[in-house]
């Protein structure tokens, strides 16, 4: 082979070879789409936030507290005069009525003495009509009739006296309630520092507790309560009755109790109980989401989304605010849509992909 044939064969081949090399390249460059201008020259890209549709809905502003189950009455039982305990007439743990006899003293000493002053006033009411007949036809003084007039009154009292001693030999029940457990037997003599039984009334009960003192001018007597506690998981129902005139310079609360009723005598006084506590209900308030009001310097604002899928600010008033939600009294409408996500990283006019959770 020629020199000049042999040079012209290796050409062709290199050739060959740079054509294989280069041909995908140039295929994959014509297949790929023209660039629309430099990187990050193209449209901003769209934020995917959660929005909520805004409508009209009950507000209810309340505090969750704890609290103490009282008494509506208690009192421990015990004798105003000392004596000897001759009958019991109760069994521990029995509900009675209000007048219900429930134990009796010896009265031997003070019967007698009635007895004797019922001869002496029955033995002065002779006399007295004996001598105002007499005064009648002149036949005393005025000042005769006037001396057995007040020996008759004087026995009156007497008797009245008496009785009244012989009353405090029964001890009755001074309202309706549930005895407890009794601390004397028959035969004891007891002195009026000692202890009879302990009666409670559980029915209504009373429910006390307190609250800060910055909602002390939305507490007014009425107000409901709901309570329940870990034997009890439902709620009951209570209403506040009373409140003190003060608040507590210590803890810097205010004191109220409330009254519920309890008639299967579910709670029971000394129990710990888990407070709803309700300062007040507004019907049809516009309310938004905690997270997503954002405060400013000059008031309160949201971000809503447009029919146009972007971001508008809005300047809002705000009323009453709840652990998880804002009233809001101007500045948006029912059915707007209120973006409750990504309100962080959303500007003005920002295109955003809402996905309404509501």
């Amino acid at each position: 082979m020629k020199p000049q044939t042999k040079t012209i064969l290796i050409i062709g081949i290199l050739l060959i070879i740079a054509a294989a090399f280069l041909y995908p390249r140039l295929s994959n460059q014509r297949s790929q789409p023209e660039s629309s201008g430099p990187v990050g020259g193209g449209g901003q890209q769209a934020l995917p936030v959660s929005v909520i549709r805004l409508k009209n809905d009950t507000l209810r502003n309340q505090l969750q507290v704890t609290g103490t189950i009282l008494p509506n009455e208690t009192v421990n039982l015990r004798s105003e005069i000392s004596g000897l305990v001759t009958q019991i007439n109760f069994k521990e743990g029995q509900y009675v009525s209000k007048g219900t006899p429930l134990v009796y003293l010896n009265d031997d000493e003070l019967q007698a003495q009635y007895q004797r002053l019922q001869y002496t006033q029955r033995l002065f009411e002779t006399q007295e009509n004996r001598q105002k007949q007499l005064l009648a036809r002149e036949a005393i003084s005025q000042e005769e009739y006037d001396i057995v007039l007040n020996q008759f009154n004087t026995a009156l009292s007497d008797i009245k006296l008496v009785e009244a001693q012989l009353s405090k030999t029964v001890i009755r029940a001074p309202f309706n309630g549930i005895l407890g457990l009794r601390q004397i037997s028959e035969g004891s003599v007891i002195g009026t520092s000692d202890v009879i039984v302990n009666i409670v009334n559980i029915d209504p009960i009373k429910i006390e507790f307190s609250i800060p003192e910055r909602y002390a001018n939305q507490v007014k007597v009425g107000s409901p309560v709901f309570f329940s506690n870990e034997s009890s998981p439902v709620e009951v129902r209570g209403e506040v009755y009373a409140f003190e005139p003060q608040v507590d310079l210590a803890t810097r609360t205010l004191k109220l109790r409330a009254q519920s009723p309890n008639r299967d005598r579910r709670f029971l006084p000394g129990m710990f109980v888990k407070i709803r506590f309700v300062l007040e209900i507004v019907e049809n308030a516009l309310l938004v989401p905690a997270e997503s009001v954002i405060p400013e310097l000059d008031g309160y604002k949201v971000f809503v989304a447009t029919s146009e899928g972007k971001v508008e600010e809005r300047k809002i008033e705000i009323g009453t605010r709840t652990d998880t939600q804002v009233q809001v009294l101007s500045g948006l409408k029912e059915g707007e849509l209120v973006l409750t996500t990504g309100v962080m990283q959303a500007r003005q006019g920002m295109p955003i992909e809402p996905t309404i959770i509501n």
